[in-house]
């Protein structure tokens, strides 16, 4: 018994990892603003194969998901089903969009990235709000 609670353990410590995504732009929006953060929206569509390619691989990376917990308000929005804010494209997707509490796009990018590639966009929207 003993052994199974071990693996278990083991097992959620090492997939245990998630994003604390919100569909709530306006609401992660001000809090990006209190806490000095910069925002991270992912808007996605429901029958998107390059948007699950993304979130199946690039964002099931230990990294990434530490960096985006730590230095991020994470937003996903699907545009089937979310609403969208007009400051946003929703064709194609998967985009990728770095916003600050003021709501200024800092960094954007488009489609289906792995993990060095998306690291760097993160190091970049970061930089241009002066966090690194």
């Amino acid at each position: 018994m003993k052994k199974i609670l071990l693996l278990l353990t083991l097992c959620l410590s090492l997939f245990g990892v998630e994003l604390g995504w919100t569909h709530e732009y306006k609401a992660a929006l001000a809090k990006a603003k209190k806490e000095d953060k910069v925002l991270y929206v992912l808007l996605t569509s429901d029958n998107c194969r390059w948007c699950r390619k993304f979130e199946n691989t690039t964002l099931q990376d230990r990294a990434i998901q530490d960096k985006l917990n730590k230095d991020f308000i994470v937003v996903h929005l699907s545009r089937d089903r979310d609403e969208v804010p007009k400051i946003f494209e929703t064709t194609p997707v998967p985009r990728h969009y770095f916003v600050d509490g003021n709501e200024k796009i800092l960094f954007e990018s488009l489609g289906h990235r792995g993990v060095e590639c998306f690291d760097a966009f993160m190091d970049s929207a970061l930089d241009d709000e002066g966090h690194l």
